[in-house]
């Protein structure tokens, strides 16, 4: 059993037998921390399916909002900033909303910073970068592409690395790069190859096809 639901049961003991009042709000204090991270995980679950079936899965934005609030209510400024994240790639990646994702995405670039949580942050460098992309700012979206590629290699988010060498390849091309594409694409694939990343050595195809590579 998750310690903090152990933690939870210790409170309603001390409330009911010890007469300790103080410990049923500690109590949902507790419950709202397994709250948070089961509405943050069923939600990535629902953004998992709908990469595969395309079908948008209603409960998905409001797992995200659901979880945002209750990490923001804790002081749980990881949390937030993941939660966050997920909640602008809800609009980015199923409505194409760019506009809504930029604020949720810089506010979570904040707080994963502050929280020294690098692996949240590349995947919000990433994303910024693809609003960037949608901008036609491709110098900008290159720079903070890499930079989460760099924050990847970091922590050791080698099927994360593969994807975003897909990505700087596309972007190569976009900006009037397209000799820088190759290299990048060959790294993707030993990358991937090596981290057991099945579904982006396919990317990695599909992109070669799709720059004529």
């Amino acid at each position: 059993m998750d310690q903090r639901l152990e933690r939870a049961q210790e409170l309603y003991e001390r409330a009911v037998f010890a007469g300790d009042a103080d410990a049923v709000i500690a109590g949902h204090r507790q419950l709202d921390s397994v709250e948070a991270d089961v509405a943050l995980a069923r939600g990535r679950l629902l953004h998992a399916s709908y990469l595969t079936d395309r079908d948008e899965h209603p409960a998905e934005r409001g797992l995200f909002e659901r979880a945002i609030d209750l990490y923001a209510a804790s002081g749980d400024g990881r949390g937030e900033a993941e939660a966050r994240f997920w909640l602008a790639t809800y609009h980015q990646v199923l409505h194409d909303d760019h506009d809504t994702a930029l604020p949720l995405l810089q506010r979570a670039e904040e707080l994963s910073v502050a929280a020294g949580d690098d692996l949240t942050r590349s995947y919000v460098l990433r994303h910024t970068a693809f609003v960037e992309q949608a901008a036609g700012r491709l110098s900008e979206a290159r720079r903070l592409m890499s930079e989460s590629t760099e924050l990847r290699r970091k922590v050791g988010f080698l099927p994360g690395v593969a994807a975003n060498l897909v990505g700087l390849a596309y972007l190569a091309a976009e900006d009037d790069d397209a000799g820088a594409a190759p290299a990048l694409l060959d790294e993707a694939a030993n990358v991937a190859a090596e981290s057991g990343a099945v579904a982006v050595a396919g990317w990695v195809d599909e992109a070669r096809t799709n720059l004529g590579l």
